[in-house]
């Protein structure tokens, strides 16, 4: 599995750039989104879950359903994936301090109603849309620099109930629970509205409702206790806004707000009319003690004695209790995970119910991540107990992991050969391995670099790569025959080579190869010459030049135009001139030109203008 860490990229997109945080399911990481320019929150399942096919389908499904969340107090869901093992959501990027950092620095009444407001507007859109957070705590608000709250962590919302959760625990921050999700009972968006309660008293007053020594306790608080009113920790608080926030902390999901709508609603009218508490009856003081009747009195002694019965009874129900807690067995068994990889061990562990404490590492010469020690010990251990042994968890195991056998300088082996090269790297406690490349400056067969490079410092037993030269890289002569002369020039030419041309008669078209060497396929070295002989054609048959017969007479014109190969055509042309008569006085093609044996040549020879009476005669 690839490990993230700064520089690293997810998925061939996202550079990890710095770690932002960090919680119990999860890393979020700043990265840099390469395809679309831009920061984005890239939120890491944490190694321990991937064992669990269950938990990864859960944690892929429910990105998903939180994917469709488009609302500006929702952080935005870009992406989710897996890569070689790391399951990541990509999520927008919010710049400035969570809820919880302002309000550590204090805030106002109506700066508190305007966030929880924000917050509230958001949970509303995400149960419309059937998601439930499931995690709702300042931490997980974060405020831009415009004051806009934008709540994050949806990625492992649940649309509908909720199930996930580990073996003997649930899922979610004990501070911020609701009672039904502290005992393991359906969780529903009244849940989340009990979470901003709880988030909207610290906002009032810096301090949760209920704090103690461990979680199991707080959730006890949870379940039971009832908090005290925010207006006794901080006088600013108005009445209103105090039967808001307890109205909200309600233990009975049916007592408190059943909607995000009328939690907001509750809120504009504490703002609107601060003096005014509204459905406060539960939280108002005990009425003056009067005076009664005898009879009344004799009826409220016999009372009171029921009442001390039942006092008895839940004293004696109470030892009896007391007596099997204290008689209850609250040992473990803790597996044993020694000589195990910490990836199995961690599995082992959280698959029996225990959690991973503290992971200290050694350097011994067993592999890496091998566990060497355990504490407490494999075998009985207590549990972790509180309330009359009545809530119990199991012990966190800290692990004692071997780093390796240290670490070792990497030999030089540049100019080495192979053998030399491999003996050296292995003195010096390495596995080697070797990968072979070209090189136009080594000779085949000595080593060019290594990785890591010599004097660098390596864990032993680690894997140097020796690159070995294996010579030049030849390059494959292309096809060249049957493409034209230009062509085969321009392709030895990308491919780095030169050719050498020559002509000859052939049958095939002028300028087309007809021959190459070395042939088609043959490696040769870059800058090598390639000879190519191009066809000339046919030899063409020698033309026949049109004689000048202008003036001479029919006969002879025509003998001289069948000599020079060519084929006469005479026609005739009256003419006054008797010089012309029986002679050429016009010819076509002109002379001197040439033209293929056989060609037509026109001669137009001049004959006598015949008259009128001449033609009478021969009548």
């Amino acid at each position: 599995m690839a490990e993230v860490s700064e520089g690293s990229i997810v998925d061939n997109r996202y550079r990890v750039l710095r770690r932002i945080g960090s919680g119990g399911m999860a890393d979020v990481w700043l990265a840099e989104d390469t395809h679309l320019q831009r920061q984005v929150a890239l939120k890491v399942l944490h190694r321990r879950y991937l064992q669990d096919a269950e938990f990864v389908g859960r944690f892929q499904r429910e990105a998903e359903h939180a994917a469709g969340l488009q609302h500006p107090n929702i952080v935005a869901v870009f992406d989710r994936g897996s890569d070689e093992g790391v399951n990541y959501i990509a999520m927008r990027y919010v710049q400035g301090p969570t809820l919880k950092e302002l309000i550590d620095r204090g805030l106002s009444p109506d700066q508190a109603v305007a966030l929880v407001r924000q917050v509230l507007e958001g949970a509303r859109f995400a149960h419309r849309n059937g998601i439930v957070h499931r995690d709702l705590k300042p931490q997980n608000v974060i405020v831009d620099e415009e004051g806009k709250a934008v709540v994050t962590d949806f990625g492992i919302a649940r649309a509908g109930i909720s199930d996930i959760t580990q073996t003997g625990s649930v899922m979610g921050t004990p501070q911020y629970l609701s009672p039904e999700q502290a005992q393991g009972f359906e969780v529903t968006p009244v849940s989340d509205l009990y979470s901003i309660g709880v988030i909207l008293y610290e906002a009032l007053t810096r301090r949760v409702p209920f704090e103690a020594d461990s979680a199991v306790a707080v959730a006890m608080k949870q379940v039971s206790a009832v908090p005290q009113r925010p207006s006794s920790i901080n006088p600013a608080v108005s009445p209103a806004l105090d039967a808001v926030v307890m109205r909200a902390l309600e233990k009975e999901p049916g007592q408190r707000f059943q909607s995000a709508d009328a939690f907001i609603a509750a809120l504009d009218a504490a703002l609107k009319d601060p003096g005014v508490a509204q459905n406060t009856a539960a939280f108002a003081a005990a009425p003056p003690v009067v005076a009664v009747p005898e009879e009344e009195r004799l009826e409220d002694e016999r009372r009171r004695n029921w009442w001390l019965w039942g006092a008895l009874v839940a004293a004696i129900l109470i030892g009896i209790l007391v007596g099997l807690a204290l008689t209850r067995d609250t040992k473990t068994n803790v597996p044993n995970v020694t000589n195990k990889q910490l990836e199995f061990a961690i599995t082992q562990l959280e698959s029996k119910g225990f959690s991973v404490g503290k992971e200290s590492y050694v350097n011994r010469s067993v592999p890496r991540n091998t566990v060497l020690e355990q504490d407490p010990l494999p075998g009985s251990a207590d549990e972790d107990c509180s309330f009359l042994t009545f809530f119990c968890s199991k012990p966190t195991v800290d692990l004692t992991i071997s780093a390796g056998p240290g670490q070792g300088q990497v030999p030089s082996t540049a100019g080495l050969t192979e053998a030399a090269a491999t003996k050296r790297v292995e003195a010096a406690e390495f596995e080697v391995e070797v990968n072979r490349v070209n090189s136009d400056s080594v000779e085949e067969g000595l080593v060019i670099r290594s990785e890591p490079g010599g004097g660098n410092t390596a864990t032993k037993g680690s894997t140097v790569t020796l690159f070995v030269s294996r010579g030049p890289k030849l390059v494959k002569v292309p096809v060249l025959v049957g493409a034209q002369r230009e062509t085969a020039v321009q392709r030895l030419r990308g491919h780095g080579l030169e050719a050498s041309v020559s002509e000859e008669e052939s049958a095939e078209s002028k300028g087309r190869v007809i021959r190459q060497s070395p042939d088609a396929g043959s490696r040769v070295e870059p800058g090598s010459t390639v000879a190519i002989v191009v066809s000339k054609g046919e030899e063409a048959e020698e033309e026949a030049k049109v004689p000048n017969v202008i003036g001479r007479e029919r006969r002879q014109a025509v003998e001289e135009i069948r000599a020079a190969g060519l084929t006469p055509n005479v026609e005739e042309e009256e003419t006054p001139v008797q010089g012309k008569i029986g002679r050429v006085i016009d010819q076509f093609p002109p002379p001197g030109q040439e033209l293929e044996p056989g060609s037509t040549v026109t001669i137009t020879v001049g004959k006598a203008i015949v008259t009128a009476s001449e033609e009478g005669e021969e009548e």
